[in-house]
């Protein structure tokens, strides 16, 4: 029977194994816990932008000049708008805008049919009128001197009654004639006194009411006489004239269109004295003040000027605001002209700023990005103070020296660092 043989286990050599695998795993549990500890704490990769795409500005220190701008035109100080005084029918212009004009310059002809019978009649009216004054007068010197010859009569027999008993007081002295044919020639030459008075009061009386009766007539000429010369004067006006000089800026008709009084028909401007209308949104308006210096861009120059007025409203998110001009205008400077308008609000004396950012508004808050060493930027939180046209008081958050990134940056909002190539 052959030998039989039997395998007997190794105790030490399988612990050993164990031992290995048990090291083998803590030591690799270990290691994947340091790569994964190493790896929360790598930053994110930075996005590279290229450097030449966005704007970058240095904060600086020292005086700041607070502006504002707005766009706006010329308009002329002297305007005139010619009226139509009465209806009527456009039948000609005879001068188009931009001419020069004088006072008494054609502008355009009005036709009205009806007010130039009217003008007719008025003056047939007046002719009508002052043939009637005429023939009064004629008539009333006619019942003067009638009067006058009647008075005159009375007089000459008053004066010969008197005489007559002058003679026979005389006579009756001497015992000539009787008593009685004195008493007569006395009672004749009382009752001739009487009507001589009374005639003498009566040509008197006479001379006021032809006066009054001229007077009322000729009352009637001078009201025809107006009316004549209203509608002459209306006439007249069918040809409108400039009524000033400067330069014709506007003619509101065309021809064959009706007008009505008071319609506007043309307007003149004075060129030569001019202001600036500037149009500043609503947001940079409320430090504007009457007095502060200006300038105004004609696009041939520039002209100094000072604010005059502020509109109190606000029209379509804008603030109008007057500039008189106190400079020179350039030549080409018209009417209507387009202009650029810069109002200078104060001079800060010592103050850190930095170019105004994109959507950057004053007595705010912003993030900018600050370029760091190495080609990096990083954001920056900055508060903001007053402002101007093209930059911003730096309340905190930046220094003077420091840089910055100006640029839209609204696509990189997710990252709070980049890489600047």
């Amino acid at each position: 029977m052959g030998r039989q043989y039997m395998d007997i286990a190794r105790p030490s050599q399988v612990r050993r194994k164990r031992v290995k695998r048990a090291l083998y795993g803590v030591a690799g549990l270990t290691a994947a816990l340091l790569i994964t500890a190493g790896v929360a704490r790598l930053q994110p990769a930075a996005p590279s932008v290229e450097r030449a795409t966005v704007w970058i500005d240095t904060v600086k220190r020292g005086p700041m000049v607070r502006e504002v701008r707005g766009l706006g035109t010329l308009v002329s100080e002297d305007l005139r708008w010619i009226p139509a005084t009465t209806s009527g029918r456009v039948e000609r212009v005879l001068l188009r805008p931009g001419t020069s004009v004088k006072a008494d310059s054609v502008i355009l002809e009005l036709s009205n049919p009806s007010l130039e019978r009217e003008a007719q009649d008025a003056v047939l009216k007046l002719k009508a009128s002052e043939a009637g004054l005429v023939s009064l007068r004629v008539q009333l010197e006619d019942e003067v001197l009638q009067q006058r010859a009647a008075a005159a009569i009375i007089s000459a027999d008053y004066k010969k009654a008197a005489l007559q008993a002058d003679i026979n007081r005389q006579l009756a002295g001497q015992k000539l004639v009787s008593q009685f044919t004195l008493k007569q020639s006395e009672l004749d030459t009382e009752q001739l006194k009487e009507r001589n008075d009374i005639a003498q009061q009566q040509l008197a009386h006479s001379a006021q009411s032809i006066e009054a009766r001229v007077a009322a007539r000729q009352s009637e000429v001078d009201q025809a006489r107006a009316l004549m010369e209203l509608k002459q004067r209306e006439v007249d006006a069918l040809r409108v004239r400039a009524g000033v000089p400067g330069i014709l800026q506007l003619v509101a008709v065309e021809v064959g269109q009706q007008v009505t009084p008071g319609a506007n028909l043309a307007r003149i401007v004075n060129p030569s004295r001019l202001k600036a209308e500037i149009k500043v949104p609503e947001t940079q308006a409320k430090d504007i003040q009457v007095g502060q210096p200006a300038s105004i861009d004609t696009r041939n120059g520039i002209v100094p000027g000072r604010v005059t007025r502020v509109d109190p409203s606000v029209q379509n998110g804008t603030v109008t605001v007057d500039v008189a001009l106190e400079g020179a205008l350039p030549n080409g400077a018209r009417p209507d002209l387009s202009v650029d308008g810069t109002i200078e609000l104060e001079r800060l004396s010592e103050v850190t700023f930095v170019g105004r950012p994109a959507f950057g508004q004053e007595e705010s808050s912003m993030n900018l990005f600050r370029l760091q060493p190495g080609g990096f930027a990083t954001r920056a939180q900055v508060k903001l103070g007053r402002s101007s046209v093209n930059s911003l008081e730096v309340i905190s958050g930046l220094a003077a020296g420091d840089q910055v990134i100006l640029s839209d940056m609204s696509a990189w909002d997710a990252f709070d660092r980049i890489r600047l190539q």
